[in-house]
This record gives structure tokens, C-alpha cells and sequence, in this order.
């Protein structure tokens, strides 16, 4: 605790599965604070009860995360407080972003707890890059926002690495398999339980397993990077324009704009992404999509 009664708050990472995977240090903080701010307190009770943790908890989730501030803050007043969710780091695509810009904003002390996490767990067993990678959090529920997502980040080289419930995974794999292509992608279940399983194949590859074996658990997907050589015409072609000075023509957008209209996307969502791959105002590129006739 800081000097004048000022409480420090301690973000700790908790299993994402085994109960063993937590840290000493995790475990005294744990202890030691004065309050526990819990995503869900019965799901943590199981951790806490295992280990003799006796500390008291409040519920803290994406539903009450607002109204709970002031009650948090309260009690940082009064001492050291920890935040958990249920499972792997906190703020990471669980609740607790809110609370660390308050507790900072408050002058309050904010205390990382390393330990368990689903996305590195992943990636260093992939078998893919872990050089540079970009983590999107839980995939959007509608097929047009992930494919507009997935075409922002296509020619990204680095690994990608996302969240996936179960019963969209075949729909995901098919909208990576449209905008990305048959890149290798890992598929991993529920990372450190009983039932683990890490499966490595091509977007096809997964598709065609994943029709006939019922995806169930909880699955963190790796995405391999564009490959060095893909669409390597293209980039040579833009760069020369460049220099040159000549725009992309009509036909090349429309082109561009075609594949976008096949896969699914909307007008808007196509006009988006052929701008920002070709540095156009997206109007112009707008103007190419309705006279395709394709509509809004």
C-alpha cells in the first residue's frame, strides 16, 4: 500500500484451464489485498477455495463494470485491491480497461501480475511467426464485418491471432479462406484442460475436418501472415504507378471491387477497402462500385 493510505491495483492472470498454472506471486497478492474484483465470483471461487484464499470478492463484468467503479475506487482508498477475470490476464478481451484508465485517473498505483494467456499460449505453439503478430480479440458476429476486418488486414505479413466461439468457427474459417486465401491457420481448443488440442492445417484443410467433427470448447485461432510473394504483381504494378504518377484505372478498381462484391461484401465495406489498398479517396472508389450496377 502507498504511503498515505492509497491502495495500489494489481491486474492478476489466472489459469486459463489448469489450476496449476498460476504464479507464487499471483497467489500472495491474492491473498494479501483487501478486495478481490472478480468477472465472476463463482466461477473464481473454484480457484480461490483451491488454493485457501479467503480475501473477499465483488462481482466485476462487462454489465456492471461502470456502476462498479466508484465502489472499486472506494476501496483502493482503503487499501490494495486485485482485479481477475476468468481466465488469463485481465483487460485482454475481458473486462478491466475502464477500471485501469479510472484507477489512473485517480492518481491510483496500476500493478501488472503476469501469467497465463490464451493468445501467446497459442501463438508459441503454433508453429507460425511470433516475431511481430497482432492479436483482434473476439472475431465480429456477422460474416460482412469479419470479411471487412479480415480484408484491413491482408496484407498485413504478420501472424494473426483471434478469439472464435464454436459455433461460428466453420463460417470464420470460410470468410479467412475468402479474403486471405488457403494460408496456414492453427485451430486451438480449450489450451491446458483435459481435452487440449492444437490442430495445424490449410483454411480448406480446417473447413473440411470441422464439417464432419462438431466443433465444441473454447478455440483461439493463429492466422499466418500474407507470404512474402503473394500479390507481388500487384504491389510491383502499384509502386511503379507511383512512381509515374498514374492512377489505377477504372478497370483495375472494378476489378478489385468485383472479388470484394463475390465474397459477400457490402458496397460501403468494398469502397473502404479498394481505397486504402490503392490510396484513393473512398468516393471515387464508391462511384466505380455503382456502376457495377451492384447497388448499396
Amino acid at each position: 500500500m502507498l504511503p498515505g493510505g492509497r491502495g495500489t491495483l494489481f491486474l492478476v492472470a489466472t489459469p486459463i484451464g489448469n489450476l496449476e498454472d498460476i504464479t507464487l506471486r499471483a497467489l500472495r497478492i491474492l491473498r494479501e489485498v483487501r478486495l478481490i474484483a472478480a468477472e465472476d465470483t463463482r466461477h473464481s471461487r473454484t480457484l480461490l477455495d483451491h488454493y485457501q484464499i479467503s480475501t473477499p470478492c465483488i462481482s466485476y463484468h462487462e454489465h456492471n463494470k461502470l456502476a462498479r467503479l466508484e465502489t472499486i475506487l472506494e476501496a483502493l482508498s482503503l487499501g490494495n485491491v486485485a482485479l481477475i477475470s476468468d481466465a488469463g490476464t485481465p483487460a485482454i478481451s475481458d473486462p478491466g480497461f475502464e477500471l485501469v484508465q479510472a484507477c489512473l485517473a485517480a492518481g491510483y498505483t496500476i500493478v501488472p501480475i503476469p501469467g497465463p494467456s490464451a493468445p501467446i499460449a497459442a501463438l508459441v505453439a503454433s508453429g507460425l511467426a511470433t516475431q511481430r503478430f497482432a492479436f483482434l480479440g473476439f472475431l465480429p458476429r456477422r460474416s460482412v464485418e469479419r470479411r471487412t476486418l479480415f480484408a484491413d488486414m491482408a496484407e498485413l505479413t504478420l501472424t494473426l491471432i483471434c478469439f472464435e466461439a464454436p459455433h461460428r468457427l466453420l463460417d470464420s474459417l470460410a470468410d479467412m479462406q475468402a479474403v486471405f486465401g488457403d494460408r496456414t491457420i492453427v485451430v486451438a481448443k480449450d489450451l491446458t484442460k483435459r481435452f487440449e488440442d492444437l490442430r495445424r492445417g490449410t483454411a480448406s484443410d480446417l473447413i473440411s475436418h470441422f464439417s464432419t467433427q462438431r466443433p465444441r470448447g473454447e478455440y483461439t485461432l493463429v492466422i499466418e501472415g500474407r507470404p512474402p510473394g503473394e500479390h507481388k504483381r500487384d504491389r510491383n504494378r502499384l509502386q511503379a504507378s507511383a512512381h509515374t504518377g498514374e492512377p489505377p484505372t477504372e478497370a483495375e478498381i472494378a476489378g478489385r471491387l468485383r472479388l470484394l462484391r463475390d465474397q459477400g461484401f457490402s458496397g460501403s465495406s468494398a469502397a473502404r477497402a479498394v481505397a486504402r489498398e490503392l490510396g484513393l479517396q473512398k468516393s471515387v472508389v464508391y462511384e466505380v462500385w455503382l456502376s457495377l450496377g451492384a447497388g448499396e
